[in-house]
């Protein structure tokens, strides 16, 4: 359920997302103000108003450590993904400078197979990757075609003896690379880290709303401010959660852009 409504937010502009993600947090936020003020009378008021100042701090580090676990995560899976793509654009690149070793039927052969990969990866796979719905199973039938027709060629020197080589090393590669930007299409942000994030965040605006309920304005100006921040973090993490779709997507234009123009 989780993982639905964040990839739904995905789906929306950035500005969307932060007014979405924004509107949450503060209502939660006014709501929990609401209760403890309503509730900060008599004996539970002097009770609340007992409760430390001093957990503020680390509740607050707690929340800043778990955003900042879920940040590296996100920027190291955009950095794979992005990795990926450009490795198999770059062996993409190779096969179709080092194929023109074998001019004529095999070069156009080639060169076919390799814009029809390129189109496919850009037309079929990357919707399918921004909604996690990519897998290995599926094999990329244009790169196959390209490797057996590497495999199968006729060399006559030692210069197409080494292109073949070099051929078959580059589509390998970007098999691989291909095997790796789905793989790394799968990556978000699971339920449980949400979860906990969330939690996190709503206690110490519990936290903060007891320590100050003998001041309800500080209390609203506290709680505003971490609301705030907590709803900036919460955009940060969201927009950029999976690799492959919102605005910030790893796009397909580096290989579009070694795409075969014959």
């Amino acid at each position: 359920m989780v993982a639905s409504i964040t990839g739904w937010l995905q789906d929306l502009p950035l500005s969307a997302l932060a007014v979405i993600v924004f509107a949450a947090t503060f209502l939660a936020a006014a709501a929990i103000y609401a209760v403890v003020m309503a509730l900060a009378v008599g004996k539970r008021g002097d009770a609340f108003k007992a409760v430390s100042p001093g957990m503020l701090p680390p509740m607050g580090l707690l929340f800043g450590l778990l955003v900042g676990f879920l940040a590296a995560q996100v920027w190291s899976d955009a950095g794979r993904a992005q990795d990926a793509v450009n490795r198999e654009a770059s062996a993409l690149r190779s096969v179709v400078l080092v194929v023109q070793a074998f001019p004529g039927p095999p070069e156009t052969r080639m060169d076919e197979l390799v814009r029809r990969h390129i189109r496919e990866a850009a037309d079929d796979e990357w919707p399918a990757m921004a909604h996690q719905r990519a897998t290995l199973t599926v094999i990329p039938v244009p790169l196959a075609q390209a490797l057996l027709l590497a495999i199968g060629l006729s060399p006559h020197t030692e210069g197409q003896k080494a292109a073949q080589r070099e051929l078959v090393d580059s589509l390998q590669t970007a098999l691989d690379a291909r095997r790796q930007r789905i793989i790394v299409s799968e990556s978000s942000v699971n339920w449980v880290k949400w979860t906990g994030v969330v939690m996190v965040a709503l206690l110490t605006l519990l936290a903060i709303a007891f320590v100050h309920s003998g001041n309800r304005l500080a209390a609203a100006l506290a709680m505003g401010v971490f609301a705030a921040a907590v709803a900036a973090s919460l955009v940060l993490i969201a927009a950029q959660e999976r690799p492959f779709s919102g605005q910030f997507a790893v796009s397909p234009d580096a290989l579009l852009q070694v795409m075969p123009s014959r």
